[in-house]
């Protein structure tokens, strides 16, 4: 238990490190950091008001306009997390697997998942985090919802699972680079999926909740934990699931990850 503790003490000091060191070298070239920054923010308030044009025009049975707002606003917070973390695996086929930086990471003494995940951040990705803050908060006062210390806490714990959902999902899509090389790789298809998750699922047919639930769970990362908050009484039992689901993919992808590892061969570069 104490080994435990000291390399988790470790390795979050050194992801501290990463992520300081990461944001002097990114801030230190201001204009390509707030050109992403208003990229990323334009592409946000253009998916709020086509979420708010889309509610003027179609009715949801059972559902407040504010509530579907506050499910868009939660939805963007574990959406943030991701994308704040998900830069190295969209380029490791192009940049880790073909052009060889993976044997760097190897000859390193540390993690190399951990390497991959946390060398890179997104960190123009955080305002998602701040704006999902802005409009959940925004609905649950016109919903008249009254925040306790207990909600908060949910709303942290929730929003870091739903993050580790994401990043599982797209971590076990990436590990199929060590088995195909290739620059773009499986993650397009799947990351289309993302936009289900910010309705809610009981719009769609019983084959699509199946799939968004216990195949490619991000019902479990957005819609569930949602509906807790809420107080919906439909489909509350399963928030109790989430830290189960998150815990249970991020597992499948690592063990991806070793069994890809012994696969992997050198570029020889």
């Amino acid at each position: 238990m104490r080994n435990f503790f000291s390399q988790f003490r470790r390795h979050a000091l050194l992801l501290g490190d990463y992520f300081a060191q990461y944001t002097k070298v990114r801030v230190s070239y201001r204009g390509d950091f707030f050109v992403a920054l208003f990229t990323s923010l334009s592409g946000t308030v253009f998916q709020f008001f086509f979420y708010w044009f889309l509610l003027k025009r179609v009715d949801f049975p059972h559902w407040r306009k504010e509530e579907l707002f506050f499910l868009w606003g939660f939805a963007l917070i574990p959406f943030g997390v991701f994308n704040v973390l998900s830069l190295n695996l969209y380029e490791f086929g192009s940049i880790y697997i073909m052009e060889g930086k993976f044997d760097r990471v190897l000859l390193r003494p540390l993690s190399s998942l951990f390497q991959v995940l946390f060398e890179s951040f997104r960190i123009e990705s955080l305002h998602e985090v701040v704006t999902g803050l802005v409009i959940l908060i925004w609905a649950s006062r016109h919903l008249g919802y009254h925040w306790t210390l207990l909600d908060v806490a949910l709303l942290a714990f929730f929003g870091l699972c739903g993050g580790v959902i994401y990043i599982s999902v797209f971590l076990f899509l990436t590990t199929f680079s060590f088995w195909f090389e290739d620059r773009i790789g499986l993650h397009p298809p799947f990351w289309n999926l993302l936009a289900f998750g910010r309705y809610p699922l009981s719009i769609y047919s019983s084959y699509i909740r199946f799939l968004l639930s216990w195949i490619i769970p991000f019902g479990f990362a957005t819609f569930y934990p949602s509906v807790r908050l809420l107080g919906r009484p439909e489909f509350r039992s399963y928030a109790a699931l989430v830290p189960l689901v998150a815990a249970a993919s991020f597992a499948v992808a690592a063990f991806s990850w070793r069994i890809g590892l012994r696969r992997y061969s050198s570029t020889g570069s």
